[in-house]
């Protein structure tokens, strides 16, 4: 019984601390505040419009909003993108803000 604890223990230790290391968004542990592009469009374009969407977690339990290229696309009128950013920012695991900021005309 006292290995089965040990090797439970062992593989939900193995699991928390190897979680993330290969997400595309950099994380904290404590805090994240990251800018990041997106692989649309060129950043050194011109562009006449800009459309932002958002989408927010608490707790990392409940997560709301649209982010979406689409959504940013609509909010800002825009039909034709030049470049997408994003921006990512979680405070302790509890709560989380992540904006889609699309760039054209």
């Amino acid at each position: 019984m006292k290995k089965r604890t040990i090797y439970i223990a062992s593989c939900l230790l193995a699991v928390f601390l190897l979680s993330g290391c290969a997400s595309a968004i950099p994380q904290g542990l404590i805090y994240t505040e990251v800018k990041l592009p997106s692989a649309v469009g060129n950043d050194g374009m011109s562009y006449s419009k800009v459309g932002v969407a958002k989408a927010t977690s608490i707790l990392g339990l409940v997560a709301t909003g649209d982010a979406s290229i689409k959504a940013a696309m609509a909010n800002g009128k825009i039909s034709k993108i030049k470049y997408v950013d994003y921006d990512a920012k979680n405070i302790l695991g509890v709560y989380g803000e992540y904006t889609t900021t699309v760039y054209g005309d």
